[in-house]
């Protein structure tokens, strides 16, 4: 009995922070499910090192374990790098109109332009490194933002993760997006030197050789700096304000408590409070996506030179309409194939309502 008491701040604290049918039952002083469900199960079977362990409603994945962990990063490849592909096309364009503003003047005329010269082809180059780096990318993003939640929340302890759980994903998602950009770094540096320098490579094969012979490795990282920039204020919306949005929408659009929706239903909010965030995430980040872009394309250039050429009004609104565009649809099927994933595996959906305070 003691042992659950000592480490009962470590079982409680996720209990607020997610929400699913095996976590909506009674708890008992350990923070654990008291359903004859869970019950059944061995006492031993819930601790790690002497944490206990919550199981996922099919008991297949036990919440916050090394599996849990592994089956967020494994969604967040299927989500991230799948998704990114799919969309080559709009981000190619966008990236030229961030390069050469007089050539592809708008969101039409840039497709016109790249069909015209590299045909129908074209529009998907540099489709490889998309799928790596972002792949690496939402690995690290998806998996390390919960495990950071979690740990974040373990420090707080339970009434301060609760009444501060939005500084909780704040915090949670940056410390994961620094991870997480210096597995992207490296392929995003040889995707927009491919998508925007005409003749300098045909992908990733030819593409990563050439940029290291011309740059150096080092080069690699270049834009390391400018994609903190960009990502961290991007994943700490995308995470923050998907977190916010999902429990407003149970809270005042959905009459029904999350664990008697449908699965279909969950799903749904996922995908549209996740549109919601990644419009907001677009508007945040797009001066560092400018930045990113431009250090990218040219060898040897500085932040002060991608200022003084595109102008600070250009940073914020230079392709910004085809980005809020891209990223809304972006984010709001990340967050549905994220879920889908979890689901499959027998996991919760992300978000839920508001936890009430503990007394």
């Amino acid at each position: 009995m003691a042992l659950f008491d000592q480490s009962s701040r470590h079982s409680l604290v996720p209990v607020y922070l997610y929400s699913s049918n095996a976590l909506s039952c009674p708890i008992n002083h350990a923070g654990l499910p008291t359903s004859s469900h869970s019950s059944s199960l061995p006492p031993h079977d819930y601790t790690r090192k002497n944490v206990p362990m919550i199981p996922s409603p099919n008991e297949g994945i036990r919440m916050f374990s090394p599996s849990y962990y592994a089956a967020c990063s494994a969604g967040g490849v299927f989500s991230c790098g799948l998704t990114h592909m799919a969309v080559t096309p709009l981000d190619l364009v966008k990236c030229n109109m961030q390069i050469d503003p007089a050539k592809y003047k708008s969101i039409s005329s840039g497709f016109g332009v790249l069909l015209k010269e590299q045909g129908v082809r074209g529009f998907f180059k540099g489709w490889v490194p998309t799928l790596l780096g972002y792949s690496a990318q939402g690995a690290c993003k998806f998996g390390f933002y919960e495990f950071f939640k979690k740990y974040y929340s373990d420090l707080a302890g339970p009434e301060n993760a609760v009444k501060y759980k939005t500084f909780i994903y704040l915090a949670g998602s940056a410390s994961a997006e620094v991870i997480a950009d210096c597995a992207l770094c490296p392929m995003e540096a040889v995707k927009v030197r491919v998508q925007t320098q005409p003749g300098f490579a045909r992908g990733l094969s030819d593409g990563l050789p050439k940029f290291v012979k011309a740059d150096g490795v080092s080069g690699l990282y270049k834009g390391l700096v400018p994609l903190w920039g960009r990502q961290i204020p991007y994943t700490m919306m995308k995470f923050a304000s998907f977190e916010t949005i999902v429990e407003m929408i149970y809270k005042h659009a959905i009459p029904t408590p999350k664990d008697q929706c449908s699965k279909n239903k969950q799903l749904g909010v996922s995908f549209a409070a996740g549109y919601v965030a990644g419009v907001l995430c677009a508007i945040v980040s797009h001066p560092a996506d400018n930045l990113v872009s431009f250090l990218n394309n040219a060898k040897g250039a500085t932040v002060g030179d991608a200022v003084k050429k595109i102008g600070v009004v250009g940073l914020f609104t230079r392709g910004l309409p085809l980005r809020i565009v891209m990223i809304g649809t972006l984010t709001g099927a990340q967050w549905g194939l994220y879920d889908s994933f979890k689901v499959f595996v027998g996991l919760p959906t992300s978000g839920g309502a508001a936890p009430a305070p503990t007394k």
